[in-house]
């Protein structure tokens, strides 16, 4: 049923494949370098021979993760062949069956997770992204795995050198029953050129070490390292096509909204922006009050290069708001304000959407959004949390940052295909 020989698989894939027969099985480094593939044959292969007692669990950090990383690559028959016709899963439930076993699906976002492993008796797990999981739920599971002859399979992309996983386990391999197996993009043979480049371009400086060099590395220092107000900094605007605002919602801390523009040029541009600090202004506002000015910036917003007899205002396609004021957003849909919609939060990940943006030269500042200006030199990691083995920026002077985070990193699904697209030099 399964020939290893018949599928597209490099020599590190097989020898990993072949030896994963310790308690804890871990393949980690860059995206798209193979280790998936790899550790989910190892899996399989573990389930055929299997016997009767205990479960068998795969875990992710949700649910929808599980489906898109693990049974998506299983049902796919490109990738394993006639093995994908006996794989079976229901999308949204909590079981699948893998050649004929009833496999136990279990999402991990929170330290609560760790209940549903108690008084379980399991034989087999796999856990896609590790590092994403609570410790606590880690140590669960591993203390679950009390059958003879247990094993844990998992993969991750590299974090912190602090983090729990590689600090207690990856760091302690020779005093554990742990196998563990780093890979790099050039594991991967079936990868083109082209897309590796690609890829490549999408990862810059912290990020670009972990997932395409596969290093566990340190954040510290300048989030935005590659900020450069000669080159990011804009005194004219083109021609823009398409408006949106990320929005920054606060009452005693600062308020901020942004206003992203793709241009005719086919780069972003934080055009403008509108602050209200209520501690320098001596005066807080209601919603109700925000949203009146929010309205009338916009209303009088004019083009830096619009003619005298131009009409001032500007329509964004989509205004972001921070998603924990909901309050707020409810507000402006009361006060007729069209298109608006919760950001997208993720921290890091929206990071990394600005970092690549202004590292290709595709993300601009003009010099009219002085609290951005102010911010972004100084919008560094917090080094207490990287003592924690966590990337967290500094909660303090971020608000303009996070609303040009709100909207880059919601939109890019918009602009990404130009990150690799060949750009002439930028003039002001």
């Amino acid at each position: 049923m399964l020939d290893l020989d018949a599928l597209p698989l490099s020599r590190k894939q097989l020898r990993s494949i072949g030896r994963a027969t310790a308690r804890i099985n871990l393949w980690h480094g860059s995206v798209r370098s193979g280790k998936t593939i790899a550790s989910l044959l190892a899996f399989v292969i573990a389930v055929a021979t299997a016997g009767p007692s205990g479960l068998i669990i795969i875990c992710g950090r949700s649910l929808q993760t599980i489906e898109r990383n693990v049974f998506e690559p299983l049902q796919d028959a490109a990738l394993f062949g006639p093995l994908a016709r006996h794989i079976h899963h229901t999308r949204g439930a909590t079981t699948a069956t893998i050649l004929g076993r009833t496999v136990h699906l279990i999402g991990a976002a929170d330290t609560r997770a760790e209940g549903r492993l108690r008084g379980l008796t399991a034989q087999l797990a796999y856990v896609d992204e590790a590092t994403l999981l609570p410790e606590g739920f880690w140590t669960q599971l591993l203390a679950r795995l009390s059958v003879p002859g247990a094993r844990l399979y998992a993969t991750t992309n590299p974090d912190s050198p602090r983090h729990w996983l590689k600090a207690g386990y990856l760091d302690r391999a020779a005093e554990l029953n742990l196998r563990a197996w780093h890979f790099k993009l050039a594991d991967n043979p079936s990868l083109s050129p082209e897309y590796v480049a690609d890829l490549s371009a999408e990862y810059v400086g912290l990020w670009r070490r972990r997932m395409i060099d596969g290093a566990w590395v340190v954040a510290e220092g300048a989030i935005y390292d590659m900020w450069d107000e000669r080159a990011h900094v804009v005194t004219e605007l083109p021609e823009i096509r398409t408006y949106w605002v990320g929005l920054d919602y606060g009452t005693t801390n600062p308020f901020s909204a942004i206003l992203l523009g793709l241009g005719t040029d086919d780069r972003l541009y934080a055009c403008d922006e509108w602050r209200h600090d209520s501690r320098a202004a001596h005066r807080t506002m209601t919603d109700a009050q925000y949203s009146a000015a929010l309205r009338a910036w916009l209303d009088e917003w004019r083009h830096p290069s619009a003619g005298p007899g131009t009409p001032p205002g500007v329509a964004p396609e989509w205004t972001f708001v921070d998603p924990s004021a909901a309050s707020f957003s409810t507000q402006l849909w009361a006060d007729g304000h069209q298109g608006v919609a919760r950001a997208n939060n993720d921290v890091s990940d929206g990071i990394r959407s600005v970092a690549a943006a202004l590292a290709a030269g595709l993300l601009f500042v003009h010099e009219s959004c002085t609290g951005l200006l102010t911010e972004m030199p100084g919008y560094s990691w917090d080094p207490k949390a990287t003592e924690r083995g966590e990337d967290k920026p500094l909660k303090v002077n971020d608000h303009s940052a996070d609303a040009l985070r709100y909207a880059v990193h919601t939109t890019a699904h918009e602009w990404r295909h130009l990150l690799t697209a060949p750009k002439e030099a930028h003039d002001e």
